[in-house]
């Protein structure tokens, strides 16, 4: 596995754009406590979705939604606090 350095931007971008529907791993600094998550997690799921959407607007409050392939329910990563992100043989620490 190769291993590049990105901004914060780039991981933002990457996250947004390129992962939907692949499966990545995301470390990122939880906001409510301050430890370090590990996320096995995928974009664009919606099997478990009850219809009724989200009251409110994720990317107002720099979180973006994912679904964490290990719990099989809805989680959102705070996108200032990514510390890395792995994905198609690929790992990307941010700096």
């Amino acid at each position: 596995m190769t291993t590049q350095t990105i901004t914060r931007t780039e991981a933002e971008t990457t996250l947004k754009n390129i992962t939907n529907g692949k499966i990545f791993t995301v470390t990122f600094i939880k906001r409510t406590n301050g430890e370090i998550r590990r996320l096995n997690c995928r974009k664009g799921v919606r099997k478990y979705a009850n219809g009724q959407g989200l009251r409110f607007n994720p990317a107002s409050k720099g979180l973006l939604g994912v679904f964490d392939m290990k719990v099989h329910d809805y989680r959102f990563i705070a996108l200032e606090s990514i510390l890395s992100l792995s994905m198609q043989g690929q790992r990307f620490v941010v700096a």
